[in-house]
């Protein structure tokens, strides 16, 4: 490790806290219905969309009919999505003649996208046409953040309602995270790619001649539009297959630095439009240090064991003074390269500028980790917040075990519904991850898709269904997910990860919103101080050491003891 290196990391962590509280009062403003200073020109763009749907912004939702108007919305998308890829070969803007994608795998990215996974179980510059990269996996990539976005603005609101049957309005949620907040900050950055040479265009691909006199095929297409959603959704489904480790989607170290910033930014302003909206910001502020705390554990564990290098080369006389550079680009180098890794599993991005699969063991563990609690160190947008008031709600539960008291948050009684509906939200994911890991392990059609025997093995198989269930997409690398098995079992994985978190997790909304508030008192446990903060912390921590390390111990662990013992290359 380089004080170069914790000095890129310093100044990326300070980038995200300055940045999350004027966008977080921005869209506070923005789903309280308020004026901002985009009101003058999207105004009269917002009012017409919803005079052309017949959508009336002020009638609110009960939490049932919002789930529901959510569930159907994701089914249309996922089915157009599904339709769009199987029709592609008859469809215009089509320059390379993509023939139609095969229905298993249309399923797998129709479900990857709609529950903005963006999982890729193929090739996006060989696969896909450039309307199906537009019309079709952009628009989900705009849609499923949105719809994120508005799934934790409806909890935010049940904690800081009081006596009241609804939680807003889902249409207007998702158009308002639409219209305000995606489409303005992609256009922005967008734009700063093009300049950086990231291509926008929808011509098809060019022939070169290298200086070896051989034939180069190099593709291009409108890769800068859905990049730029791509970082800031927290979808991660790249135009090509090398992700953001291709030049042509992050050239250089300035966008580099630029699109892990986006991957944070939304996530880091919803933490502060729930301080705003509870009324009182160090809630916010308790919230965003909880998920720094991790963050910044994790980005110490990754840095530490890439910079140290493989111990089985130094039986070879290689120098590893340089870390582990196997799988990564040199214009990144170990810290920006370990940084990344972080960022996107931490959030639910799934974009890489490095190969996850060559990491060493504790290197490759920290992203897996990340996912496995849930993608609540920030998170999706939307995502990550509502994930960790989750894991709030369990820790104030236990705490009021620990006192003997009735658990509360911001004044709302805690009771059976809200920890039974939590615990059903939380648990899913394990489910999921777990359950899917094991089939794939002992059967023939899910073995025969890895790479590697032995530990190494194990953790491609669980690296894949834990991000798929966390909704994340980034794969270890070494797995061949495009058969019949795993699209059809990562789907799953996918739809259960994402639906039977959301709708629990809207029941609880509809609960608190119900309820009234009491007023603190000497016994009201303070959530706001690092007391809580902690506590928050530790409960994550055990919650997923209990749950996940076995799972770790037969992956990773083991697998990074027998190369510090000389018994595994």
């Amino acid at each position: 490790m380089t004080v170069n290196g914790w000095i890129q990391i310093l100044v990326f962590i300070a980038l995200v806290v300055a940045v999350a509280r004027p966008l977080g009062g921005f869209m506070t403003s923005v789903f309280n219905g308020e004026r901002n200073v985009l009101s003058p020109v999207l105004g009269p763009i917002e009012r017409g969309l919803y005079s052309i749907a017949g959508v009336d912004a002020k009638a609110e939702q009960h939490w049932v009919t919002y789930a529901v108007s959510m569930l159907l919305f994701s089914v249309a998308g996922m089915l157009l999505l599904y339709v769009l890829q199987r029709a592609q070969g008859f469809l215009p803007l089509n320059p390379n003649g993509m023939a139609a994608v095969p229905a298993d795998l249309a399923f797998n990215t129709a479900a990857s996208f709609t529950t903005n996974t963006n999982w890729q179980n193929y090739g996006g510059e060989s696969t896909m046409s450039h309307l199906v990269q537009m019309a079709g996996l952009t628009v989900q990539n705009f849609v499923s953040a949105a719809t994120g976005i508005a799934l934790a603005v409806a909890l935010v609101r049940g904690f800081a309602r009081a006596g009241s049957r609804t939680v807003g309005n889902f249409w207007t949620d998702l158009t308002r995270a639409t219209l305000y907040v995606l489409l303005p900050l992609c256009v922005v950055h967008a734009l700063f790619l093009v300049w950086q040479g990231v291509p926008q265009t929808l011509a098809g691909a060019v022939d070169a001649t290298t200086l070896e006199g051989v034939k180069q095929t190099i593709a291009l297409g409108p890769v800068a539009s859905q990049e730029a959603i791509k970082m800031l959704g927290t979808n991660g489904g790249g135009f090509f297959n090398a992700n953001s480790a291709h030049p042509f989607e992050n050239p250089n170290a300035v966008t580099n630095l630029v699109q892990m910033l986006s991957i944070f930014a939304i996530g880091a302003g919803l933490t502060n439009l729930f301080g705003r909206m509870v009324g009182d910001e160090r809630q916010g502020w308790a919230i965003l240090a909880a998920m720094g705390v991790l963050f910044v554990a994790g980005v110490a564990v990754a840095y530490w064991a890439e910079a140290q290098g493989n111990p089985a080369f130094a039986a070879f006389g290689i120098d590893n003074a340089a870390g582990n550079m196997e799988g990564k680009e040199t214009r990144f180098g170990i810290a920006m390269s370990a940084l990344f890794a972080v960022v996107t599993t931490a959030a639910s991005c799934g974009a890489v500028n490095a190969m996850h699969d060559s990491f060493l063991p504790l290197g490759g563990m920290v992203p897996m980790v990340n996912m496995m609690l849930g993608e609540i160190i920030v998170g999706g947008v939307g995502a990550g917040l509502y994930g960790m008031l989750l894991f709030a709600i369990v820790t104030l539960f236990v705490a009021g075990l620990m006192v003997g008291r009735t658990p509360e948050y911001l004044g709302k009684k805690l009771e059976a519904k809200e920890v039974k509906m939590t615990m059903l939200a939380v648990l899913c994911l394990p489910l999921m991850m777990l359950g899917g890991t094991a089939f794939a392990v002992v059967l023939d059609t899910g073995t025969a898709s890895l790479a590697n025997a032995g530990p190494h093995g194990f953790s491609e198989a669980l690296y894949a269904y834990v991000s798929a269930a966390a909704n994340n997409g980034s794969a270890f690398g070494g797995l061949s997910g495009n058969t019949l098995w795993y699209n059809l079992t990562l789907a799953a994985a996918m739809l259960v990860g994402r639906f039977l978190v959301i709708v629990p997790m809207l029941a609880i909304a509809g609960s608190l919103a119900a309820k009234t508030r009491a007023p603190a008192s000497a016994g009201t446990f303070p959530t706001h101080d690092g007391l809580f903060v902690g506590l928050l912390v530790g409960v994550i921590l055990i919650v997923g050491g209990l749950t996940f390390f076995p799972a770790l111990a037969l992956g990773p662990i083991v697998e990074h003891l027998a190369m510090n013992a000389g018994t595994l290359f």
